[in-house]
């Protein structure tokens, strides 16, 4: 299993439309090869920002890198720029590999 997260810090204020730009997109990862699950995370809030992550899980490492490569993943991506004025910082990305499972 591998699991994907990206960290995001929102300006106070625009969190109901960074959540709403999450709900309304058409990602299609429900169509591709690999993908197990998808889930924003909203954080903790301070005066300077409030934290979501969005944190997928994927069959593996393999999986989750030929979509980063895939028509969709550019489609699913392409207005991310487009919102910069709610975010404080380009995402942060992490990634994971399943070592212990039970």
């Amino acid at each position: 299993m591998f699991i994907a997260m990206n960290r995001f810090r929102i300006v106070p204020g625009a969190e109901t439309d960074f959540e709403e730009m999450w709900r309304t997109r058409d990602s299609e990862l429900d169509q591709v090869d690999g993908f197990e699950a998808f889930k924003l995370l909203r954080g903790p809030t301070t005066e300077e920002h409030t934290l979501y992550i969005s944190h997928s899980i994927w069959q593996d490492r393999a999986a989750f890198e030929a979509w980063t490569r895939s028509a969709r993943f550019r489609k699913a991506h392409a207005t991310a720029g487009g919102r910069a004025p709610m975010y404080i910082g380009h995402p942060q990305f992490e990634g994971f590999e399943s070592v212990v499972e039970s």
